[in-house]
Formats: C-alpha cells, structure tokens, sequence
C-alpha cells in the first residue's frame, strides 16, 4: 500500500492552524479527514488512485457530512465507496457513548 507522505514540516503545518478561527478545530478536523483515508485505504486494500491487484472495492467520490463536536459544528468530507458503505469509526463511538449518557440521565 502507497502512503502519502507530506513534504510540509511541522511549524508551517502549525502556523497554517494557527491562522484559522478556530485553531482547534481545524485540527481535529484534518485529523479526522486523515483517519477516515487511512480507514477506506485498509477497508479497499488500496490508496487512493492506486492500482493493486489486493484491491477489493473502489472509492465513488466524497459526501459532505455535518459533526457536532465540544468543539464546535465541522463539515467533513467522508468517502463513499461504490459497493458497501463507510461509516467513520469515530462517528458510531460517539453515538453509542451519547446514547449511554442519556440512559444515565433518564
């Protein structure tokens, strides 16, 4: 499998977040944008645009998705995939510990 590795170095990375509104934020959502490639990468047993005769499924593009977070409100782009779906790991965590607090409110 073919990582994509980022020739950027770490203080201008940080000085790009910095210049944001929301510094946070933006963090946790270039993060979360690169979990969910890594993710659909070993879901389909290949990265994106890579030929592999591993591969068992293909990307179909990107969905704009709506998170709430403590943080604040992000829009994601999260892959589709042609057969199956994909749900980010971090999403079904966190509706099942929001539904376990409600239980413990109720």
């Amino acid at each position: 499998m073919a990582y994509s590795h980022s020739n950027v170095p770490l203080e201008k990375m940080l000085l790009q977040f910095m210049t944001e509104d929301d510094p946070l934020l933006a963090m946790l959502k270039w993060l979360c944008e690169k979990l969910m490639e890594a993710e659909v990468d070993a879901k389909i047993n290949a990265a994106k645009s890579e030929r592999t005769d591993e591969r068992s499924g293909y990307r179909s593009g990107y969905r704009v998705r709506r998170y709430d977070t403590r943080l604040g409100t992000m829009y994601l782009f999260v892959p589709k995939l042609r057969k199956g779906g994909y749900i980010p790991f971090f999403v079904t965590e966190k509706k099942r510990s929001e539904m376990a607090l409600l239980q413990v409110i109720q």
